[in-house]
């Protein structure tokens, strides 16, 4: 089959969609993975959030493939990620500094690497996604602290 000028050179779940998304915002899988690969050497140097990282993850390449996968997913609707990241960073030692540090740190790679379009649209995302994981890591925290007292 002959492929047109608007089908994504990515496998996607949605190759119209995937199409549609890259041609507005100039992001494909090879901007995605720079993206993916500068924004956590960034975290890894970071005094804040490289400790973090650095207690949890000991083998990053297969990391930044998840993240590279997870970022295609979010940004080109590619489908390309299978996970729940809810549960994985629910119960992080993290508040909203840490969310508030990891978006100041996306928003300048985002800005370095994309286009104008493109970095506004992972940007956004990034934004959402900060906002849910750190309200599922303040009702860890409240179920946790509300757990009922042992009965003896």
């Amino acid at each position: 089959m002959k492929r047109s000028d608007t089908t994504p050179r990515t496998a996607s779940a949605r190759p119209d969609m995937t199409a549609a998304l890259m041609a507005r915002t100039g992001l494909d899988e090879e901007i995605l993975s720079e993206l993916v690969h500068r924004f956590y050497g960034k975290v890894r140097g970071d005094g804040v959030l490289g400790p973090i990282f650095e207690a949890r993850i000991t083998d990053w390449a297969p990391h930044l493939e998840r993240m590279v996968a997870f970022w295609s997913s979010v940004a080109l609707m590619t489908g390309r990620y299978h996970g729940a990241p809810v549960p994985a960073h629910a119960s992080l030692p993290v508040t909203w500094a840490h969310f508030d540090r990891w978006l100041a740190l996306f928003r300048e790679t985002a800005q370095q690497v994309c286009t104008p379009e493109g970095a506004r649209h992972v940007t956004e995302a990034a934004e959402r996604i900060a906002r849910s994981l750190h309200m599922a890591v303040e009702d860890a925290a409240m179920t946790e602290s509300a757990a009922a007292p042992a009965l003896r």
